[in-house]
């Protein structure tokens, strides 16, 4: 257990040094935004969740697995923060990050073992494919949660969710066009909660915190070694060091 613990305390170790910064940076708005309102449950659960959300997508951008678990627990404020606002699919969107993305990659060996090395890109097929499957979420999803649920934004949490849950599955299967798709969920959210905000259903940290991923997933298409050859180039052999350092200890 103490070799684990090690293990996720070097995924949070030799990320692109921008990742830090914008993590700092979030915090500084989050902290910000919790004390110009009213402090409650709610707001310091939606502070611990947008600050654990944040460290769980910078995780992804740096291609580690500790993504994981930092995905699980800021899954569970977001949960009630989208259960409090009403935006149902927003709910959705969560538990299917936990199913697709969260959960696959604390076992799967691909992510906990060098993942940076086995990073590939679209075919012509696969493009069509995650376009398809995320408009035909989009339909099902909006006119389920519109026609079954009191949901007052059933479209605009439904475009969320479409975009969201296929970037989950993409980034999973290790696709570096998964950037695409987080650009996208990032604008639908930043629309979904400034609507939620305006209207009374939610505190503006879930706006700044979607910004702030709108930011890192900008920000993946230079520094991360998703996209950037140097830096995966570097990873890689960070992760051999360390795995040869395991072996002889």
């Amino acid at each position: 257990m103490s070799n684990y613990f090690k293990f996720l305390g070097h995924q949070l170790k030799g990320w692109p040094q921008q990742n830090y910064y914008l993590f700092f940076f979030s915090l500084g708005c989050q902290i910000m935004t919790l004390v110009n309102t009213k402090v409650t449950a709610l707001t310091l659960i939606t502070f611990v969740g947008t600050t654990l959300g944040v460290l769980c997508i910078l995780a992804i951008n740096a291609a580690k697995s500790v993504n994981g678990w930092l995905g699980i627990l800021s899954a569970i404020c977001f949960i009630i923060t989208g259960y409090a606002a009403g935006n149902y699919l927003s709910i959705g969107e969560q538990l299917a990050y936990v199913i697709t993305l969260d959960i696959p990659v604390l076992l799967s060996t691909n992510w906990n073992v060098n993942m940076v090395s086995k990073i590939r890109k679209f075919t012509g097929s696969t493009w069509i494919i995650a376009i398809i499957s995320t408009l035909v979420v989009y339909v099902i999803s909006g006119f389920v949660i519109g026609t079954f649920t009191n949901d007052p934004r059933p479209w605009i949490d439904a475009i969320s969710f479409a975009i969201s849950l296929t970037a989950g599955v993409i980034c999973f299967l290790r696709y570096n066009n998964q950037y695409i798709w987080w650009v996208a969920s990032g604008l639908a959210q930043m629309v979904l909660w400034f609507v939620s905000f305006r209207q009374g259903s939610a505190t503006l940290a879930m706006f700044v915190n979607s910004s702030v991923y709108l930011i890192n997933d900008v920000l993946a298409f230079t520094i991360s070694p998703w996209y950037n050859k140097k830096e995966r180039a570097r990873l890689t052999k960070q992760e051999t060091a360390y795995a040869n350092q395991t072996v002889v200890h």
